[in-house]
């Protein structure tokens, strides 16, 4: 059976999306943006990769939490950078903070030429509930 999840808490919708779907244990999570719960699409975004990076770490966890799971649940992340070679690297030191050093899920990263509302980063993530 399929689940299609929408979270309250998580922020407002840039597409049409269900913020998670669930299938036989494994949640697949919705491109997050750096938008924050509870505003509009429309509100301006924080300036910089490092600022944008946490608050799409926050919004990825606040939609697990909603599942009921954690970024310790999560096996696989897709990356997407607008500005790639400026700011690969401060965008990884802010990504990996969210994670223990020995249990970093395996990641893509893409440098991209533009991501909804005018973000510079995007995350989605695949996680698996404990069997």
């Amino acid at each position: 059976m399929t689940e299609f999840h929408n979270i309250s808490d998580a922020p407002t919708h840039v597409a049409p999306f269900s913020h998670a779907v669930e299938s036989d244990g494994w949640v697949i999570l919705t491109g997050q943006m750096p938008t924050k719960p509870g505003g509009a699409t429309t509100d301006p975004l924080d300036d910089g990769v490092e600022a944008q990076t946490r608050q799409v770490m926050l919004n990825l966890e606040t939609v697990l939490k909603g599942v009921g799971l954690d970024l310790s649940h999560v096996v696989q992340c897709r990356c997407f950078l607008t500005e790639f070679e400026r700011d690969y690297a401060v965008f990884n030191e802010t990504y990996k903070s969210f994670f223990p050093a020995d249990r970093l899920p395996a990641r893509t990263t893409v440098g991209v030429t533009a991501l909804a509302v005018g973000a510079l980063v995007e995350i989605d993530c695949i996680a698996r509930r404990p069997e």
